[in-house]
C-alpha cells in the first residue's frame, strides 16, 4: 500500500442489520454516533436496512418477477378500451 492515502483510524465498528437484528463486526473508519454492547466491551454502532443475511439474492428466497403475465393481465383489463 501506498504510505499516507490510507486513514490511520481503523477501529472495530458493530453494523447492525434493521430488518432481522442480525449483527456482525469489522473495522471500519466510519463515524458513528450511537454505542452497543456485546461481550462486556463497547463498540461503535451503524445501522444498516440489509446485509447479506436479509438480502433475497444472498438467502435464495428472491421472487421472481412473472412480467409476461403481467403484460397479458394488464392487456385484458386495459387493452381493449380504444377499440369500442
Amino acid at each position: 500500500m501506498k504510505k499516507g492515502i490510507h486513514p490511520d483510524n481503523y477501529r472495530p465498528v458493530v453494523f447492525k442489520d434493521m430488518s432481522n437484528d442480525d449483527t456482525f463486526i469489522t473495522r471500519s473508519t466510519i463515524n458513528a454516533k450511537e454505542t452497543i454492547e456485546i461481550d462486556g466491551v463497547t463498540y461503535p454502532l451503524v445501522k444498516v436496512e440489509i446485509s447479506n443475511t436479509s438480502h433475497p439474492f444472498y438467502t435464495g428466497k428472491a421472487k421472481l418477477v412473472d412480467t409476461a403475465g403481467r403484460v397479458d393481465k394488464f392487456m385484458s383489463r386495459y387493452g381493449n378500451r380504444n377499440k369500442k
